[in-house]
């Protein structure tokens, strides 16, 4: 027997409906998430660039800031989860403002652009040398 088209299998809802993706604040919970995972991924780097330590979690790290720096470029440089939640009706979509201070909450774009800039500069040093 196939399982309904409306979503329910056997008198159970999902625990995951389409109205919780439209709710600002799961979308805030999961852009923190991805902030967070971001962040770590970045001070691994970080490390392993300064320590001439490159793994594969390295070249992982790289191609997740390539494919995010791909998806910034394709919105305007403008984080497609912050204009969604903003869409929902959140006063303001972004989570910089929940971890930084204000004043760079403001320039995390600039910040970060060019700390990546610069572990990428450098990744590239040390694979060169």
């Amino acid at each position: 027997m196939s399982p309904p088209l409306d979503g329910r299998s056997r008198g159970r809802t999902n625990p995951v409906s389409i109205t919780m993706l439209r709710s600002p604040r799961i979308i805030k919970i999961v852009h923190t998430g991805f902030f967070i995972a971001w962040n770590a991924l970045l001070l691994v780097l970080v490390y392993e660039v300064i320590a001439d330590r490159i793994t594969a979690i390295s070249f992982l790290a790289l191609g997740v800031f390539f494919v995010e720096g791909i998806i910034l470029a394709v919105n305007g440089w403008s984080c497609p989860l912050t204009e969604y939640a903003e869409r929902l009706g959140s006063s303001s979509g972004r989570v910089t403002d929940i971890f930084l201070p204000g004043w760079m909450a403001d320039r995390a774009f600039e910040i970060y652009g060019v700390l990546v800039a610069s572990v990428i500069v450098l990744f590239v040093l040390r694979l060169l040398v």
